[in-house]
């Protein structure tokens, strides 16, 4: 996977369907790069059905959806990927299910998390939580911009930085070796989830550019 694919990597907030979908049409139009699905609430059937509109949108926009969790709403809608966290479905065998042509990514918050899940077949690996989030209270302690390098060193595959991400952290972050910004409340909370997502979207790209690693 190229290192700049998944960019700027809007996780949506577990809110309204129509409300989701307004969100994401939002960050697409403003550059968002992924966009992942994660609900907690809804029945597999609407998820699946929720998964399906985002898939189309998100392939207009030459965009890519991950699923949260659950393989099997990742197949049944075509989205390109599924994220497993530590408790979830191991990577090794959601890639015997699925092959290999969906994005696998795992959540990690050490280097041995990060060095066997590339083991076992992710694509990406996420450092979580980067720094303290409200957004989650199951997370563990924050990881900040040495933790962060030091997972990123670990690994060679794409790596995305969660957890009280704000555009002001993406340079360093991006020096750190972190390549996608994932982000819930800094577009889902905007005045203007667009704009929000343009403005960590041109950080990202610049600070991409300034080390090498995009044009």
């Amino acid at each position: 996977m190229e290192p700049d694919r998944l960019g700027v990597y809007f996780v949506l907030p577990d809110i309204e369907v129509s409300e989701q979908i307004a969100l994401a049409l939002s960050a697409l139009k403003g550059g968002a790069r992924t966009i992942q699905l994660r609900t907690k609430g809804a029945s597999t059937r609407t998820t699946v059905e929720t998964a399906t509109r985002l898939k189309t949108l998100c392939a207009q926009h030459e965009a890519v959806l991950i699923i949260n969790d659950r393989l099997d709403i990742a197949l049944a809608s075509g989205a390109d990927g599924v994220h497993l966290g530590q408790d979830d479905l191991p990577v090794d065998m959601a890639r015997r299910l699925a092959g290999e042509d969906i994005i696998i990514g795992a959540s990690v918050s050490s280097p041995a998390q990060a060095s066997e899940a590339v083991r076992l077949g992710s694509d990406y690996v996420a450092v979580s939580p980067v720094f303290d989030t409200p957004t989650k209270s199951d997370t563990g302690p924050a990881l900040g911009l040495d933790g962060t390098r030091a997972i990123c060193e670990s690994v060679s595959v794409p790596v995305v930085g969660i957890g009280g991400i704000k555009n002001k952290h993406v340079r360093s972050l991006v020096q750190a070796g972190i390549t996608s910004i994932a982000v819930v409340s800094e577009i889902a909370s905007a005045n203007d989830p667009e704009t929000a997502t343009a403005t960590l979207a041109k950080e990202l790209r610049l600070s991409l550019v300034q080390i090498g690693l995009s044009n």
